[in-house]
């Protein structure tokens, strides 16, 4: 499973670039984390819909893979020097 997310790290980076951040302005996850963190009592995390968590799975998840695939690669390259 290691090896899936390292190969794999420039497929997540593109796919975190192009469906992480679309639409691009403002970046469209950055919006929803900011509807999720705060925001008055018609705009907050209360607010949401099921279809609101849906698309912060759909552009959240190609962001947790490439952070998965450089976190397993640091302590990997690490492991190796030590």
């Amino acid at each position: 499973m290691k090896e899936f997310f390292k190969k794999n790290r420039t497929l997540f980076l593109i796919a975190s670039v192009t469906l992480g951040l679309a639409p691009f302005n403002p970046p469209h996850i950055v919006g929803k984390l900011q509807w999720i963190l705060g925001g008055n009592a018609f705009t907050g995390a209360n607010a949401m819909q099921p279809a609101d968590y849906f698309d912060i799975l759909l552009h959240g998840t190609p962001w947790v893979l490439f952070l998965i695939s450089v976190v397993l690669t640091l302590f990997s390259s690490k492991a190796k020097t030590d």
